[in-house]
């Protein structure tokens, strides 16, 4: 593993975002630990406030938190400073929101847990494809999956409102409701 605390090397600035305060301080005191300027952040606002003050090089985004999602807070970084490296870090992955985080600027997508080595490693691929290459007993979602998938993150990001989410998905609420009765598809 490359030391980032060798003479003359300067070792990026990161910002952590993450609502999980033991989880964030946690990462923040690792990646210190290894020599990097870190910034950690509760939340959309308090992030974007940080990077206003002054862009980091890299940055680990939660994918769920109260309030705008690390989606939004992805895109807001990118918009700010293109040249940002973002990774988003999330417990509930699915291959939709890891390529709508990628097609939106993410570097890089992982699914807690996490450590600093893993986060260290897909910063180092790069720009490398953030799903594994499929094995010959890959077998994709269906699309009832993909979609249970989606109604599932749309739900959740309205807090529950079968109302809400209805609306934001097109549906009427009562077909939304016959939808969610039913039992998730398997893959």
């Amino acid at each position: 593993m490359n030391d980032r605390r060798t003479a003359g090397a300067t070792a990026p600035s990161l910002l952590v975002v993450d609502d999980d305060e033991v989880f964030r301080t946690r990462l923040a005191r690792a990646f210190r630990d290894r020599g990097y300027d870190v910034r950690a952040a509760g939340g959309y606002d308090e992030a974007l406030a940080r990077a206003r003050e002054d862009s980091p090089e890299m940055a680990i985004v939660d994918l769920r938190m109260p309030g705008p999602s690390g989606l939004e807070l992805v895109r807001d970084l990118k918009a700010l400073d293109p040249s940002t490296r973002i990774l988003v870090l999330t417990g509930y992955g699915s291959i939709a929101t890891a390529i709508e985080a990628v097609r939106i600027g993410a570097t890089y997508y992982l699914q807690k847990p996490a450590d600093v080595d893993d986060i260290l490693a897909a910063f180092a691929r790069g720009e490398a494809p953030p799903l594994d290459p499929p094995t010959s007993d890959y077998t994709a979602p269906s699309l009832a999956r993909a979609e249970w998938e989606h109604i599932s993150r749309v739900l959740s990001d309205c807090g529950g409102s079968v109302s809400e989410a209805a609306r934001r998905l097109g549906l009427h609420r009562r077909s939304l409701q016959r939808k969610l009765q039913k039992y998730p598809p398997r893959s």
